[in-house]
């Protein structure tokens, strides 16, 4: 990879950048799976979703924890790497701690924005990201837990589009 252009880049077109490249991926993850969806049906789409949901964030997550880092085990290490995840900056997840248990929620979300404008109707995205989650938690520290309190397509709380706790197995 070669990363000279950024050598001579102010803080400013450094964000700039960034705020491009993160628009990007989710543009890209967006049309892959509408493509996929055309192409081979939503089911097939659901599928391979789910598989690619399933192993990218571990790999992300033990990317991040190096080259970051991050020691810490248990819900604090989840949450200091979750924090530089790509999707909980693109989503904005809202993150709540507790000694033992976090909370994540997403007053708006984009893809699912993004679908009703397109008069697509609802993602049911809660098996896909139940597999995001515990991919990217388990490679933090292999007791956490994930529980899905409300996703769609499921009727949720004003203001809310989905909701997850997470918290060790053995507390």
């Amino acid at each position: 990879m070669n990363l000279s252009v950024f050598e001579s880049m102010d803080k400013h077109d450094l964000r700039q950048y960034l705020q491009f490249l993160l628009w990007h991926y989710r543009v890209m993850d967006s049309f892959w799976y509408l493509y996929i969806a055309e192409q081979f049906g939503e089911p097939a789409a659901d599928r391979l979703n789910e598989k690619v949901w399933g192993r990218i964030p571990a790999m992300a997550a033990k990317d991040l924890l190096q080259r970051f880092g991050i020691r810490e085990q248990g819900l604090k290490g989840f949450v200091r790497a979750l924090r530089l995840w790509p999707w909980c900056i693109l989503v904005d997840y809202r993150i709540e701690e507790s000694p033992s248990e976090v909370f994540i929620s997403v007053p708006s979300c984009p893809t699912q924005e993004a679908r009703t404008r397109r008069g697509l109707g609802e993602y049911d995205c809660r098996e896909m990201h139940r597999l995001e989650f515990d991919s990217f938690a388990r490679q933090v520290d292999p007791g956490i837990e994930t529980q899905c309190l409300f996703a769609p397509p499921e009727p949720c709380c004003e203001g809310l589009t989905c909701r997850w706790r997470f918290y060790m197995k053995n507390d």
